[in-house]
């Protein structure tokens, strides 16, 4: 533990307040977006975490997560963490900073990134945010809810803040690289201070999703499959997000895809933190190869830790120890530890 502790000494905060001046101080700035573990927070969108969903951003944290349901009787993206037909969360769409903590609450997920792109616009020297998607019950692309429905929603709404696959594949001299997996592999993410105010959008699948027996084609597959569709056709800046391979796994994960072509499509995983740091897995792998690794659930880690309000130092411990294990986010529900939430640490 002391040599974990000791680590924690090296961790940058680079919060609301302080931004990328704090990151630079510890030269994490230069650091390539894999290259990186930082803190985030689980179910940010929750009224019962938070009043409104700036006050998560401004506890400096790096990841927000969004759960979302394809409302397709009425064609709208809701956010709640048990409705399709109703909105239960803490996004005001905001249209200035002055909105951000105030109004009315439930709105649809248009509005919660109306409400990111304000408080971004607020915040100019804030690391690269992720912004994570859970998909609850998955696309509906043949009542209309498809992956391309999102990506429209996503680009009126954030715009050119978000980072996207095609951003990755982009080579520095000219050029793309042929699939995710090639530019991941030749270290082609740009470093934290180039994304400074972006926004970094994976998505997973939903466990209603993956609990239904009858749902054959989960959201990481489908939305996969229409990214590298995307690329067949030259237009692959039209994707926004980074669909992640779900729950941890020893091995490459992506061998769970039958077809093979979808592989190189991926390059985000996402897991139980416990289970990757139970001795079953490499996780030295996802660092190799410049993957983006989200563990979640931090506090579940032996020893565990309080869900919502451990000692500063030991979260601080445990964030260290993540990076250690080679994760790029932490993701916990330690909404009242901004010295938690700020932290910039080397990942490895």
């Amino acid at each position: 533990m002391l040599g974990t502790l000791t680590a924690c000494l090296a961790f940058t905060v680079a919060g609301a307040g302080s931004g990328s001046a704090a990151a630079s101080a510890a030269g994490t700035d230069t650091l390539p977006l894999s290259g990186a573990t930082t803190s985030g927070l689980h179910n940010t969108y929750d009224p019962a975490s938070f009043s409104y969903l700036a006050q998560g951003l401004d506890t400096g944290t790096s990841m927000i997560e969004l759960d979302v349901w394809d409302d397709f009787f009425t064609q709208e993206w809701k956010v709640s963490h048990d409705s399709l037909t109703s909105n239960g969360n803490n996004c005001v769409n905001a249209s200035t900073p002055a909105d951000l903590y105030t109004g009315g609450a439930n709105k649809d997920l248009e509005s919660c990134l109306d409400d990111v792109r304000v408080w971004l616009g607020a915040h100019p020297g804030h690391g690269p945010l992720f912004l994570k998607i859970e998909l609850k019950a998955g696309f509906q692309a043949n009542l209309g809810m498809s992956p391309a429905k999102l990506d429209q929603s996503i680009s009126a709404h954030l715009g050119n803040l978000v980072f996207k696959p095609n951003d990755l594949l982009n080579k520095p001299g000219g050029g793309q690289y042929a699939t995710l997996d090639d530019a991941a592999n030749a270290g082609n993410w740009p470093t934290r201070q180039q994304l400074a105010g972006k926004v970094v959008i994976e998505i997973i699948p939903g466990t209603v999703e993956e609990n239904n027996p009858t749902d054959s084609l989960w959201t990481d597959k489908e939305y996969a499959t229409y990214l590298r569709d995307l690329h067949s056709q030259g237009k692959t800046a039209q994707a926004n997000i980074f669909p992640s391979v779900h729950n941890a796994q020893s091995g490459d994960p992506r061998t769970r895809y039958s077809d093979t072509s979808l592989r190189p499509w991926f390059v985000a995983f996402d897991g139980d933190a416990a289970t990757y740091l139970n001795g079953s897995i490499d996780t030295s792998w996802y660092d190799t190869h410049h993957y983006l690794l989200f563990m979640t659930d931090s506090q579940n880690v032996p020893p565990t830790l309080d869900d919502t309000n451990p000692s500063v130092a030991d979260a601080q411990a445990r964030v260290a120890q993540l990076a250690k294990a080679h994760a790029t986010v932490a993701s916990n529900d330690w909404r009242g530890l901004p010295d938690v939430q700020s932290m910039v640490v080397p990942r490895g």
